[in-house]
């Protein structure tokens, strides 16, 4: 309310100077308008006779009396002057018109007499200036208070007003599912905001700052939310780039301006979303920066001379290991919460959360989707369950069942299914086999992930993939589990070189080979798994900016290559090995892929236990032959309607060619005058003229069909007829 008063006072100042000049200006030119002059030389001048040398005079009469007279002279030289004077005294009266006839004797007709019968014009005229400075400081006022492109909401005369706004939500801890423990810490929080004195007995003293870290979709903006609406007490939010702008000092400004206003509202929270973009690392090569002066300034205020009784800072950054030690030290940021991926016990109560008020079938098993789902945020989730319903009103149906949840999990993955995508028969051969291969690693080898889906329907840029997930929820991943994948990764290409033969494997394992490799370089660089011994040739740094080269030599750089090669090579081996073994079970697999193009984990398990093919593929395969023998019978027309429509095409271009060629046969056939007046002339017998209407008739040529309607076929009750 300060600033606003202080930019109000600026504001009616200088308006207030502009109105004076304005004023100033309009009196100065209604007493110069009422002004009359002495005019002593131009009436001696009329008196002596020389209007004669008077050129060009224009007089202008305004309604007070008063008369200007402009022109030009020749003086005794030659040369012609030009003047401007006021009226003489003498021609002035009571009655301004009659001054006409006075003036045109004294001029001897030499002037131009013009009336003018306001000064307002002028005055206008020399007020337009005004005018329009007025417009400009208006405009560049208002485009400067208002932001605009500088400043943002405050523009420059509020560069260092604070940017946090006071937010109300509706969201409660009852709308936040799956991260139980975390909203454990944050409800404690907003216990102690509602009964402080509770905890001042106990002798606690209520955290300062609280900081959420995690993975994006997690829900730590979420939890933020619940907290500001369960507190019942201000909450300021703010983002971390909100603080800089293109003026140096604006940020360490707004972050003064900031905690003036929270402590203003005490008791409340200060919410800053992304921090890692004002809270960075300070370093020797980056001191002198905008960005360090307002980290330097937040600190400060977090836990510095100044107290902040009542002030909680909360935030948020999925980047906790580029932030500077001196804000996460207790004091600044007592308490760090981890906000993980959701485990399959935690993904079964998101999806259930986010079902609320969508119709979806009784008969769904959250627990299964949840299996199917390894890894996925609640914010995947959410968009999980919104697709889903997005793709029931797509196929106009009343109820969201497992085949929409089914399919929107798979364009979550992989993106929106492409069964238009032209793919010959040996493509889809090639990979089904690809496919088939990861399928059979992850059956065969002991401590791969379970296969849950394979498909050949292609998505994004894939020809099709195959879900694994993992057969439990680890927190850790042992060396036989990595190992397990990268051969599982390689198990499509392995499937490849088996089927067609090494000159024939295609470039569909590119996405494969690229996340093995990253596995096998992290063994090598990160995990110690190697024979170069237990060492991180990486640093934190260099690992959070996803940089896999490190500060080693060259020779060093030589052996974590050929130990990377290494492992991916024994992996090979592996899959090599188990392909080889578990052929007819390859087989199998390749031939439900080919015909289902999608197999579920039972149709797997199945064709794993039983060996032979799951009752739907048979039943595919035999509706496939039935049909295939009334094509070749003839009952069953396969019809293209490309071909169709082409064919359409063709007959009409030649039934109009037929028409052209049926009038001009008429118009050639057509008698001349002369001869139907012969013909009349000579007398015709009965005979002669029966026999030439029959031959007429006989030479008529027969009309061509119009359509390619089939004709009946003849019975023989026609057949009697026709004899």
């Amino acid at each position: 309310m300060k600033e606003k008063q202080k930019t109000s006072w600026w504001f009616w100042l200088v308006l207030v100077i502009i109105l004076a000049i304005i004023i100033t200006s309009i009196v100065l030119t209604l007493q110069g308008s009422s002004e009359t002059r002495n005019v002593t030389w131009l009436n001696n001048f009329i008196v002596d006779g020389n209007t004669a040398k008077l050129k060009g005079v224009k007089v202008n009469l305004s309604i007070n009396g008063y008369m200007n007279i402009a022109g030009i002279y020749q003086n005794a030289a030659g040369n012609w002057i030009k003047f401007s004077i006021g009226a003489p005294q003498s021609l002035l009266n009571t009655n301004p018109f009659a001054q006409f006839a006075e003036l045109s004797r004294y001029l001897n007709g030499n002037a131009v007499i013009s009336t003018q019968t306001s000064n307002w014009m002028g005055i206008v005229m020399s007020l337009l200036p005004i005018l329009f400075m007025i417009i400009i400081f208006t405009v560049m006022y208002k485009s400067m208070t208002k932001g605009g492109g500088m400043g943002g909401g405050q523009g420059i005369f509020g560069m260092g007003k604070n940017r946090a706004t006071q937010t109300k939500t509706n969201v409660k801890f009852s709308d936040v599912a799956g991260i139980e423990e975390e909203k454990s810490e944050l409800i404690e929080l907003v216990d102690y905001l509602k009964n402080p004195q509770k905890y001042v007995e106990a002798g606690a003293r209520v955290p300062k700052g609280v900081l959420m870290e995690g993975p994006p979709g997690t829900g730590k903006t979420l939890l933020a939310k619940a907290v500001a609406g369960e507190a019942g007490v201000a909450f300021f939010s703010i983002s971390g780039s909100e603080f800089e702008e293109m003026f140096v000092g604006v940020g360490a400004s707004r972050v003064r301006e900031m905690f003036v206003d929270a402590k203003k509202n005490a008791p409340c929270i200060i919410f800053i979303d992304e921090i890692d973009a004002v809270g960075r690392k300070r370093s020797a090569s980056m001191g002198t920066g905008t960005s360090e002066q307002t980290l330097n300034q937040l600190l400060v205020e977090m836990d510095g001379f100044g107290t902040n009784s009542g002030v909680i800072v909360m935030a948020a950054t999925n980047r906790s290991d580029v932030l500077d030690p001196a804000l996460l030290r207790p004091g600044r940021f007592d308490r760090v919460i981890q906000v993980s991926l959701p485990d399959i016990r935690e993904r079964e109560a998101i999806l259930k959360l986010h079902s609320r008020g969508k119709k979806i079938e009784a008969s769904v098993d959250w627990h299964r989707v949840a299996e199917r789902t390894p890894g996925f945020s609640g914010a995947q989730l959410e968009n999980v369950l919104n697709e889903a319903a997005i793709l029931m009103v797509r196929e106009n149906k009343s109820i969201i069942t497992i085949l929409e949840i089914d399919e929107a999990i798979d364009r979550v993955v992989g993106g929106p299914a492409k069964k238009n995508r032209a793919m010959t028969k040996q493509d889809k051969k090639i990979v089904s086999y690809h496919e088939s291969g990861h399928a059979l690693i992850g059956l065969k080898l002991e401590s791969a992930s379970k296969v849950q889906k394979v498909t050949i329907i292609p998505r994004g840029n894939a020809g099709g993939y195959t879900i694994m997930t993992p057969k439990d929820e680890t927190v850790f991943s042992s060396k036989k589990d990595l190992y397990a994948m990268i051969a599982g990764y390689l198990g499509g290409r392995a499937a490849e070189e088996i089927m067609f033969g090494k000159e024939n494997v295609t470039t569909g394992a590119h996405d494969d080979l690229d996340k093995a490799t990253n596995i096998a370089r992290r063994m090598v660089v990160q995990f110690g798994m190697s024979s170069l011994g237990m060492t991180k040739f990486l640093t934190m740094a260099e690992e959070s900016y996803g940089r896999l080269e490190g500060t080693y030599s060259d020779e060093t750089a030589s052996k974590i290559d050929k130990e990377i090669q290494k492992i991916l090579d024994q992996a090979y081996v592996e899959a090599i090995e188990i392909i080889n073994q578990h052929k007819d079970t390859l087989e199998l697999l390749a031939e439900s892929l080919n015909v289902l193009e999608t197999i579920t984990s039972e149709q797997i398990d199945y064709i794993d236990k039983e060996g032979k093919l799951p009752k739907e593929v048979v039943e595919a395969k035999e509706r496939w032959a039935e049909e295939s023998k009334k094509k070749e019978s003839g009952d069953i027309i396969d019809i293209d309607l490309d071909d169709v429509k082409k064919e359409e095409a063709k007959f009409k271009k030649k039934s109009s060619e037929t028409k052209v060629e049926d009038l001009s046969s008429e118009t050639s056939e057509k008698p001349s005058k002369s001869d139907v007046v012969e013909e009349t002339k000579k007398p015709k017998s009965p005979k002669s003229s029966a026999k030439k209407t029959s031959k007429e008739t006989d030479e008529k040529p027969k009309k061509k069909p119009t359509s390619k309607k089939p004709s009946p076929k003849k019975t023989d009750d026609d057949e009697k007829t026709k004899k």
